[in-house]
């Protein structure tokens, strides 16, 4: 793998050991830095961004083992390769327990299979990285959803209550609607009866009830339509006198509807004319 991206850390006490290594992975691309000693290695590591470590086990002061288990508490993501002689096969078992090998690799290597052994190393690496990169992406969204989900719940409890101050407002305007002492009857722009309260109700002319549904020159004469129309129109309110209803003389207030209602129709306000 041609990758300038990746560092590999080699630590070794024999410097011809070093050597080797770097004239092998020379041309391959890597940024190769080196230590002769795992102290020195955990300085390399604290001020390098480094992907891969390859340790030789049998050093003085830190052994291999005890290296890479250090490496594997402070930089958990670094790929941990260790290098082992024959005689050091019984050393292989802790190694892998502390410091969490991702592989061992016996002295005197092929030079091939240790350049095809870092390269799939660096590529778990990627994997890995790419990987958490992915998981956290995925932990972010679903923490953006749960912000929006809460956002959505709160928005529909709040849509939720005015729905429900609107019903309750609607129910206590229709109340005061019915209650009210005047008759009182509501008109669309065709001319047609789509309100009436309880007063309104009681109302007749010839004989015929003022019922919802039935149109209003069924019980008024042309001049009320027209002055309806004109109501509409102007935007401001009519009135008219001497209308007879159940034997009775009313003034009619004609008001027309407002704001986005406009012109599309008018409430009739009755009076009596207590002056007949």
């Amino acid at each position: 793998m041609n990758d300038n991206r990746h560092t590999i850390l080699c630590v070794d006490d024999e410097e011809n050991i070093l050597h080797s290594i770097k004239r092998l992975l020379r041309k391959e691309g890597y940024r190769l830095l080196t230590a002769s000693n795992g102290v020195e290695g955990l300085k390399i590591l604290k001020e390098n961004n480094v992907h891969l470590v390859l340790s030789d086990q049998r050093m003085p002061q830190m052994s291999g083992t005890e290296f890479l288990a250090e490496v594997k508490e402070k930089y958990p993501d670094v790929i941990r390769i260790i290098l082992t002689g024959y005689t050091q096969i019984d050393s292989i078992t802790e190694s892998i327990n502390k410091g969490n090998i991702y592989k061992f690799l016996l002295k005197p290597w092929n030079d091939q299979n240790l350049k095809l052994e870092i390269g799939k190393a660096l590529e778990q690496y990627d994997l890995i990285q790419a990987n958490k990169s992915l998981h956290e992406k995925v932990l972010e969204q679903n923490e953006e959803l749960k912000r929006i989900n809460e956002n959505l719940e709160m928005l529909i409890q709040e849509r939720t209550k005015d729905l429900e101050i609107q019903n309750q407002a609607l129910e206590l305007s229709r109340a005061i609607l019915e209650d009210l002492p005047v008759p009182v009857i509501g008109v669309s722009v065709e001319g047609m009866i789509v309100l009436i309260n309880r007063q309104a109700q009681s109302l007749s002319k010839s004989g015929k009830s003022i019922e919802i549904g039935k149109r209003l020159s069924d019980y008024f004469s042309n001049d009320m339509e027209k002055t309806m129309e004109e109501a509409m129109i102007s935007g401001t309110s009519m009135a008219l006198k001497g209308y007879r209803l159940s034997g009775t003389s009313y003034h009619i207030d004609l008001i027309p509807l407002s704001g986005k209602f406009s012109g599309k129709g008018v409430v009739l306000y009755l009076r009596k004319d207590l002056g007949i």
